[in-house]
């Protein structure tokens, strides 16, 4: 049986990451908002009183043993806060599933980063190239990404755990469900990786949508985007007509943009063992 997710945010690298593994077998809701790349967690209860760094926050989360080294081999602006940043893979027993993320260690900075993968597998397997995408805040990692980091910068990545389980295997039953995005930004500038998402939209009709929300925008409106743009916030009235028994609910997106959907879902009837949040502060 085929099921509904739905995604619910600010950014898109897990819907990037290789179509066939974003279908899980039930249909999934998807809020996003430009902000976040880092790691899923299933949870309901939302606790953000303090601020640990990354290999504290996932200290319980399976890693792999390799540990590789890495080259910057490409720096572009994804937006006016968020650089994709192409490395160079040296291990060649590196290897990682749609829905991971790395543990992103630097020569001379303490801290321990991590950040989603944004590219596909596919693309490792073909020219030993991972991607991410960063946005610029004042945590180290960050920081050294945005300010110091150049071509040729060597870094060193470990993979950590996959974001939710995929179902594979012969004879299991598995169909494609449908994938409901509805991604939130400043403006259309900061819909990141909106070509993408167009193009996958494009290439599985009627099994990707999405609906692009922006909340500050002054400029003309492309005419490529104009027919799937909301201005405004993701509001009750836009999710509740997608409340079903067979819908899971993936949210990305600071705390509170999270705490504040969380409690929208539980206030239009959705079990809190239906919602995934990204667990990144």
């Amino acid at each position: 049986m085929a099921h509904t997710t739905i995604y619910v945010g600010f950014t898109v690298p897990q819907l990037l990451r290789g179509a066939s593994r974003i279908f899980p077998t039930h249909s999934a809701l998807v809020v996003l908002r430009h902000s976040a790349f880092c790691y899923c967690t299933a949870n309901s209860t939302i606790k953000s009183k303090r601020k640990m760094d990354h290999l504290e926050r996932t200290a319980n989360n399976f890693r792999q043993e390799v540990i590789s080294q890495a080259k910057v081999c490409g720096i572009a602006n994804e937006s006016e806060t968020v650089k994709r940043l192409r490395l160079a893979i040296a291990n060649k027993d590196f290897t990682f599933k749609a829905g991971q993320w790395v543990d992103f260690f630097i020569p001379g900075v303490s801290v321990v980063g991590g950040f989603s993968i944004c590219s596909s597998p596919g693309l490792l397997e073909r020219e030993g190239i991972l991607e991410l995408a960063v946005k610029h805040t004042l945590h180290p990692p960050a920081y050294w990404i945005h300010t110091e980091c150049t071509l040729g910068s060597e870094v060193a990545l470990r993979v950590g755990a996959d974001l939710h389980g995929y179902q594979e295997g012969k004879g299991n039953g598995h169909k494609m469900g449908t994938v409901k995005l509805y991604y939130s930004a400043k403006n259309t500038s900061e819909l990141l990786f909106k070509k993408n998402i167009l193009d996958l939209m494009n290439a599985f009709p009627g099994k990707i949508t999405c609906r692009f929300h922006v909340t500050q925008q002054s400029s003309q409106i492309c005419k490529e985007l104009q027919p799937h743009v909301t201005e405004g916030r993701i509001s009750e009235k836009d999710l509740e007509k997608h409340v079903s028994k067979e819908t899971l609910w993936y949210i990305c997106g600071p705390p509170p943009m999270i705490e504040s959907i969380s409690k929208l879902l539980s206030n239009i009837g959705v079990p809190g063992n239906c919602v995934f949040f990204e667990k990144w502060w």
